[in-house]
């Protein structure tokens, strides 16, 4: 049974409690609140919550890659085939889901242990992930609306001598070139992650305004490049802007019981501009 949290504070709790949302009365995670605006809508965010947590091959090789880079979560399931299309590699991957495991195929599993020992070479990947504790939920109130927030650390560092407080986030990704990662940060919101997640260090007195947060970008293919990068100034004040827009929206959707899809009515739908240009001539 999920425990009920009351209190603002810090949680040592299993990731399906997280993702059933533990808080009495509900809560806003980061992953919502990325739902409630665009390029989403209320109505996504809503049918999210209750859908249940999604199972796919992809999802799991990354929950796996967190599970051997930080040393928590699900057990590994190593599953005794070169695909998933036998029966025998279907019921192996059912029975991996049913018992709390992550199924996945020998070749993924050499792969992701493979990433590991890859992250634990590169210096300052390792150093962030070295000392703290892993999978760590976070517990708060927002101060402008009362909402109750919450965020699941990949790492809660340990105070350190200097003082300022760093706090790292495994991504697994396709490439870990800094010109593909920041369209990942802009499509996947992770400008948004790291705010929201700061947010909820700064509340519960863990960090103050010098803290930071990084992203640990790593391929998923070898030789598992690792890129450490932290969003820019830039990017934090939007991410903070969408944060605060989508607690907003979440209060008005709270309270009107509406969860509206992209658009109310009818919408006056233009063509793309570069549609536009490619047919202006032919207006003239």
């Amino acid at each position: 049974m999920t425990a009920e949290i009351t209190e603002p504070g810090v949680y040592d709790i299993p990731e399906t409690d997280y993702h059933a949302d533990p808080v009495k009365g509900g809560s806003l995670s980061s992953s919502g609140a990325r739902k409630l605006i665009a390029p989403s809508c209320p109505a996504l965010f809503d049918w999210a919550r209750h859908a249940g947590e999604e199972h796919a091959n992809h999802f799991d090789f990354g929950k796996a890659a967190h599970q051997l880079v930080l040393g928590a979560g699900a057990p590994i399931a190593r599953i005794d085939a070169d695909s998933w299309r036998t029966k025998a590699a279907q019921a192996a991957k059912t029975a991996a889901y049913e018992a709390g495991e992550i199924p996945l195929l020998e070749k993924d599993h050499d792969r992701v242990e493979a990433m590991a020992a890859a992250l634990t070479a590169h210096p300052v990947a390792s150093a962030l992930f070295r000392t703290g504790k892993p999978e760590q939920t976070l517990v708060w109130r927002d101060d402008r609306t009362g909402v109750w927030c919450r965020a699941r650390l990949d790492w809660l560092p340990s105070p350190t001598s200097s003082g300022r407080v760093i706090v790292p986030d495994y991504k697994s990704c396709h490439s870990a070139d800094p010109e593909a990662l920041s369209k990942s940060v802009a499509q996947h919101g992770y400008h948004q992650q790291a705010h929201w997640y700061l947010a909820g260090m700064r509340a519960l007195g863990l960090a103050d305004d010098t803290a930071a947060f990084v992203f640990v970008a790593q391929e998923k293919t070898a030789p598992y490049l690792v890129t450490v990068f932290e969003p820019d100034h830039v990017a934090m004040r939007i991410g903070a802007a969408r944060n605060r827009r989508a607690i907003d929206v979440y209060v008005h959707c709270t309270k009107t019981g509406h969860w509206p899809a992209y658009v109310d009515g009818v919408h006056l739908l233009a063509l793309p501009r570069w549609a536009e240009i490619a047919e202006g001539e032919h207006l003239l």
